[in-house]
């Protein structure tokens, strides 16, 4: 459970960084930033399979990259569901499914490591 508290809170923080570093991408302050944390994790784990399995065919021959439309359209679906949260385009999605994406991974390899002895 704490394990998932921490994600929230690391995603949240990486959507704050992002969103100030791009200039296509609005987001209010850190409770939207956090409701935003909650709105993709919920997509991505309902929403992302399903979207997934069905567009496997165009996912294998674009050869995984088709995932990457597929994160964007997922961003600007939570830009519709948040308030507070606005992506200007499809591109700028994209670039904010990036970015967050690398932010979040390094500032996740920043804390300590589970490990199991």
């Amino acid at each position: 459970m704490l394990g998932i508290l921490i994600r929230l809170l690391v995603t949240a923080l990486a959507a704050l960084l992002t969103a100030y570093l791009l200039p296509g991408v609005k987001l209010q302050d850190f409770t939207t930033a956090l409701l935003l944390a909650i709105v993709l994790g919920l997509l991505n784990l309902i929403v992302k399979p399903i979207l997934v399995i069905l567009t496997l065919p165009v996912t294998v021959v674009t050869l995984g990259l088709f995932l990457l439309v597929i994160n964007a359209l997922i961003v600007l679906w939570a830009s519709s569901l948040v308030k507070g949260f606005k992506v200007d385009n499809f591109w700028w999605a994209l670039l904010f499914s990036v970015v967050l994406s690398i932010i979040s991974s390094f500032m996740m390899s920043l804390g300590p490591e589970d490990r199991v002895d």
